[in-house]
Formats: structure tokens, C-alpha cells, sequence
């Protein structure tokens, strides 16, 4: 009964949200990689600088309250991107300042942030090993 009275989401609206929303962030972080690229002929360096100014652009979109209503419309668009990742952050360092700097803010940073870091490196590793095995070399 109560499974008749929800109402179902549209899902071919919400994978077409998505779908623009992902490529709208991803469209930026190619015009800042242009951008960068003239600066900063380094591919390495281009790279890394795009990745700060989309994390940053992410944090100052969550502390405007712009990325809560990007994500709403947006949905996994909006969350798989790095802004995403940054829009979590800043958004639990924002909601735990109150309890202090170490054990609010920076405890709920980092219970947000702990599994991704942990799963990004393990996979990096798992990643690397298989390299190593099928390749014969490290390098």
C-alpha cells in the first residue's frame, strides 16, 4: 500500500539531469584546464592546478548554499565530480564548526573524507599491482 502511494521518480528526466549537470562541471574543469594550460605549459602541473580550482569552486559553491541546488537538480551529476567530493567536505566542516575546530569540524571532515581517500589509494595500489604483474615492470 505504501509502495503504490510513492510517488515513482522520473528516471529518464533524472539521468538526463544528471548526464547535463556532470557535463556542465565537466566543461568548466576543461575551459580551466585551457586556461591553466597557457599559464602552466606543464601537462603534470596544468593537471594538478585544474583539480584545486574545480575543489575550490566546489567550496565556495557549497558555502554560497549554489551547490545544494546544483545537486538537488543534478543529482549523481553533481556528486561524482571532484566538486562533489569538495561540496562534502566543506558542507560537514560547515555543519560541525560549532562543536570546535579538531573535534567537530575536523573529526566530521575526515569521517566524510576517510573512505574515499582509503578506497582511492587501495584501488590505486590494486591497480598499480596488476600493472606490475601483467606488464613485468613497475615503470
Amino acid at each position: 500500500m505504501v509502495k503504490e502511494a510513492t510517488p515513482q521518480p522520473n528516471r529518464w528526466k533524472n539521468l538526463v539531469m544528471a548526464f547535463i549537470t556532470g557535463g556542465v562541471i565537466c566543461t568548466i574543469g576543461q575551459l580551466f584546464y585551457n586556461l591553466f594550460e597557457v599559464i602552466e605549459p606543464s601537462r603534470l602541473e596544468t593537471t594538478a592546478v585544474t583539480q584545486a580550482a574545480m575543489i575550490a569552486l566546489g567550496a565556495i559553491a557549497t558555502g554560497l548554499g549554489l551547490y545544494d541546488w546544483l545537486a538537488e537538480r543534478g543529482g549523481m551529476g553533481a556528486a561524482i565530480p571532484v566538486t562533489g567530493f569538495s561540496n562534502t567536505v566543506t558542507a560537514a566542516a560547515m555543519e560541525f564548526k560549532r562543536e570546535g575546530y579538531i573535534l567537530g569540524m575536523g573529526t566530521k571532515m575526515f569521517v566524510i573524507a576517510g573512505p574515499v581517500l582509503v578506497y582511492g589509494i587501495l584501488s590505486g595500489f590494486v591497480v598499480s599491482l596488476l600493472r606490475a604483474v601483467l606488464t613485468g615492470s613497475l615503470f
